[in-house]
């Protein structure tokens, strides 16, 4: 098979690094791709938001299937345009693409599916919310309706600070046209999880578990960013729990928006918060999670192409992935400063080193090479990869992996997957 792979993150060169181990590929393509995916494939320089372009190019190319990573492309309607030219791709379509495109339409469909989330209240006027949160009192969680890259959830332990969020969205447009509606939702205390499945819009098909560390520092400190770490599977995902989320969300969401005559096909992510012994969901995201695409991929023992082909023909219901027993620990080295302002061009020093460790798989998230110098190009720059057969020992190896890998103010955490130990069996 021919496929053309859309993106250019961590996310993305995880894909292609998982979709090059396949016998049934033969050749990659991406757009716009990076330094580091053009070492697996050919890269166009077409950014994931010109859907003509990009369009153009499956046809000339003659490409069998399009993998497409991000939100945008997915919210603008890519997947709409190429299947109008009979071109087979992994991703819902605009209409069901709204799922993480709007948060309000996200609720709408959990209510109407009777799916647990945090009670909310939406509001476009920056006095209304202000009222509304005067009365309600902190702490509260205050959300661009949005697409925000991961950045539109602002936690407000306080009033003040949820007052503050409300003026950041509404009125200092922080998150431009992604903050012309907001929702403010009740604080749920209990345990994230990342919740990944795929589905042909009848089966649906999870992925092992996995949980993500959102806020930039240590212990949950700071503002949100796109993703500082994630492990697989996530502890807190029991067998038990696996089945509530099947029965009480994935499943109900897929049913629900068939009854509103969308056809969901590709991947859906609930993110959780487990809670009282129930799923709540806290967001739905329509792609592949990053960076829990990381520890994921690297533990599915299944050709990744073999479940798209299912997706695509509608017999996902003949596909039984098998997982490598042992979890997987992923820790995103960040420039300086993110997730506000970082320099860019910085060296790279090490990736020879950590990449030759057994076990270990350095993904390039935002790095671009300059001759043979590998350097920064982003803000999260690259995600160490790390297997063994504890998630203690996956952790630590992973940071004996980051421990040869230096660049000028390089942060990362330092407690990734520290709340899994003695937990995964």
């Amino acid at each position: 098979m021919k496929v053309l792979l859309i993106g250019s993150g961590g996310r993305e060169h995880t894909l292609a690094w998982k979709l090059s181990k396949s016998p049934r590929l033969t050749r990659l393509l991406a757009a716009p791709g990076s330094d580091a995916i053009a070492e697996l494939g050919q890269c166009y320089p077409i950014s994931v938001n010109d859907t003509e372009a990009l369009r153009d190019l499956a046809k000339r190319e003659a490409v069998d299937l399009v993998v497409i990573g991000p939100e945008a492309p997915l919210v603008n309607g890519l997947v709409d345009v190429l299947r109008a030219e009979g071109i087979a791709c992994i991703g819902p379509n605009k209409a069901a693409a709204q799922l993480e495109g709007s948060k309000v339409f996200a609720k709408e469909v959990m209510a109407a599916a009777g799916v647990p989330t945090a009670r909310y209240a939406r509001f476009s006027q920056a006095d209304q919310a202000k009222a509304y949160i005067e009365q309600t009192g902190a702490p509260l969680v205050v959300k661009a309706d949005g697409l925000a890259a991961g950045k539109g959830v602002l936690m407000c332990r306080t009033t003040e600070e949820a007052l503050q969020a409300v003026d950041d969205i509404l009125v200092n447009r922080q998150f431009g046209d992604a903050g012309n509606e907001l929702l403010i939702e009740q604080w749920l205390e209990g345990e994230e999880a990342s919740f990944i499945a795929i589905t042909d819009g009848e089966t649906v098909l999870p992925f092992a578990s996995s949980q993500d560390h959102k806020r930039v520092f240590d212990e949950d400190e700071g503002p949100n960013t796109g993703g500082m770490g994630a492990y697989s599977p996530a502890p807190v995902v029991t067998t038990a729990m696996h089945k509530k989320i099947m029965d009480q969300v994935m499943i109900p969401v897929v049913k629900e928006m068939k009854n509103r005559g969308i056809a969901y096909r590709g991947f859906l992510y609930a993110g959780l918060m487990i809670a009282d012994d129930t799923p709540y969901v806290l967001e739905f995201n329509c792609r592949f999670g990053d960076p829990e695409t990381q520890p994921v991929l690297y533990r599915l023992k299944t050709d990744l192409l073999e479940i798209f082909q299912a997706t695509q023909d509608g017999i996902l219901h003949a596909i039984d992935p098998v997982w490598d027993p042992r979890p997987a620990v992923c820790v995103v080295l960040a420039s300086g400063g993110y997730p506000g302002s970082y320099d860019k061009g910085v060296e790279i020093r090490g990736l020879n080193k950590a990449g030759a460790m057994d076990d270990v798989l350095v993904f390039h998230a935002g790095t671009r090479k300059d001759g043979e110098t590998w350097r920064t190009a982003g803000g999260r720059v690259l995600g160490v990869t790390a297997k063994a057969p504890t998630i203690e020992a996956a952790t630590e190896h992973a940071y004996q992996a980051v421990g040869q890998i230096q660049f000028d103010k390089m942060h990362f955490r330092k407690d990734i997957a520290k709340r899994a130990f003695g937990r995964v069996k």
